[in-house]
């Protein structure tokens, strides 16, 4: 994966991680003001909940990065067990952001 390649791949899974925190409190929200239920505590709930999710469909599922890192610590690469741990770190970083995000929305924080 030369250099070009490794940065677009992060910024996606960040954007991707992002946009799944984001997308899915804030639509969750208009699904509580349809049922009339309070938007802003399910917004609120639903960013905290949906970082995992945003981390898994950043990367695409689990498989590709198991077997990334089986052999990157068994076949000694070390390389691309750096920068999946990068590309795991900009998934990670993306739905956190998401999650400040909505919770300074809030008035959380």
């Amino acid at each position: 994966m030369n250099s070009d390649r490794f940065i677009v791949t992060l910024l996606l899974t960040f954007c991707v991680a992002l946009g799944v925190n984001l997308g899915g409190s804030l639509m969750g929200s208009l699904g509580a003001v349809l049922l009339h239920r309070p938007p802003l505590k399910t917004m609120l709930e639903l960013s905290g909940e949906l970082k995992i999710w945003a981390l898994v469909a950043a990367l695409g599922g689990t498989f590709g990065v198991i077997r990334t890192f089986e052999a990157g610590v068994l076949g000694k690469q070390f390389i691309d067990l750096v920068k999946q741990l990068l590309i795991i770190g900009s998934a990670f970083l993306g739905a956190h952001l998401g999650y400040l995000i909505i919770m300074s929305l809030g008035g959380d924080r």
